[in-house]
C-alpha cells in the first residue's frame, strides 16, 4: 500500500465508527448536555455561592468568580473522563467481544489505518463532547472571551493525552479487570487533584509538583485562560506541546500494541 493510500484507509475506518455513533447520538449529545448542567448547577452555584462568600471577591481564584474559575477546569476534566471511557471497554471490545479490530483487519486496512481511525473518532466525539459543555457554560454566563471558541479543541487534546496510552495499555489486557483499578485510583486522583475545584498551589508542594506532571493539570490550564480571556503567551504553548507530546508518544507505543495483539 502506498503512502497515498494511507489517508483513504484511514478515512474507512473513521466512517465505520461513525456509522456506528449514528445509531445512538442522542443518548450521547443528552449525557454531554446534562452532565455539564448539573455540575454547573450544583458545583458552579451551589457550592460556588459559599466559596465566593468566604473568599470574597476571588481574590484566592485569580479575581475569579468560583463558577467562572470552576466551569472551564470541568470542560478540561469532562474530556478526561469521556477519552478514558472511550479507549477503554470500546477498545477491549474490538479486540475481545466484538472482534471489530479483527474484522477491519481481515480487510486491506492495516494495523496503523485501525488505529488511527479509531483515534480520529474518539477526538470526534471528545471535541464534539467539549463544544456541548462550551455552550452550557456560555448560558451559565461562565464565558468572558472570544478565545473560548478554541477551548473545546484544548479539551480534546487533553482527552487524547489519556486516550492514546490508555489504548495502547489496553490493547495488552485480556479482560477488564484492571479498568476500575485504574479508574479509581489514577484517573479519579487526576480529576481531583489537578487544579479543577481549586488552584494546586493549595496542596502540599510534592503533591503540587506532581500535579504539574499531569495531562489534566495542562488541559485546565489552558482552557481556563482561554474561556476568560486571560491570553495566548508562552506558557500556553508550553502546555500545548506537553500534550502534543503526549498524544504522539501513546500514539507510538499503541501502534505497537495493537499491531502485535491483531497480528500475534
Amino acid at each position: 500500500m502506498t503512502r497515498a493510500a494511507v489517508v483513504p484507509s484511514t478515512r474507512l475506518a473513521v466512517e465505520y465508527w461513525l456509522i456506528t455513533y449514528r445509531r445512538n447520538w442522542k443518548g450521547s449529545i443528552l449525557t454531554s448536555f446534562l452532565s455539564p448542567v448539573l455540575f454547573l448547577a450544583a458545583m458552579g452555584l451551589g457550592l460556588g455561592s459559599l466559596v465566593d462568600a468566604e473568599v470574597g471577591s476571588g481574590r484566592d481564584l485569580g479575581g475569579l468568580d468560583y463558577l467562572d474559575f470552576l466551569a472551564p477546569g470541568l470542560l478540561a476534566g469532562n474530556a478526561m473522563m469521556l477519552a478514558v471511557n472511550e479507549s477503554t471497554y470500546p477498545v477491549l471490545g474490538g479486540f475481545k467481544w466484538y472482534r471489530t479490530y479483527m474484522a477491519m483487519a481481515a480487510s486491506p486496512l492495516r494495523g496503523r489505518d485501525i488505529l488511527l481511525g479509531h483515534f480520529t473518532y474518539m477526538a470526534f466525539r471528545v471535541t464534539l463532547a467539549s463544544f456541548v459543555f462550551l455552550g452550557v457554560m456560555a448560558a451559565f454566563g461562565s464565558v468572558s472571551s472570544p478565545l473560548a471558541v478554541l477551548a473545546p479543541f484544548c479539551a480534546a487534546l487533553c482527552g487524547m493525552a489519556f486516550a492514546t496510552p490508555t489504548a495502547a495499555f489496553v490493547a495488552t489486557r485480556i479482560n477488564a479487570d484492571n479498568f476500575s483499578t485504574y479508574t479509581r485510583f489514577v484517573i479519579m486522583p487526576m480529576f481531583l487533584f489537578s487544579g479543577i475545584f481549586y488552584p494546586v498551589s493549595q496542596l502540599p508542594i510534592v503533591l503540587e509538583q506532581l500535579a504539574w506532571l499531569t495531562p489534566v493539570w495542562h488541559g485546565v490550564r489552558l482552557c481556563r485562560a482561554l474561556s476568560t480571556g486571560s491570553g495566548v503567551n508562552w506558557e500556553l504553548a508550553g502546555h500545548l506541546a506537553y500534550l502534543v507530546a503526549l498524544i504522539l508518544a501513546g500514539t507510538l507505543v499503541a501502534s505497537r500494541t495493537f499491531t502485535k495483539r491483531l497480528y500475534e
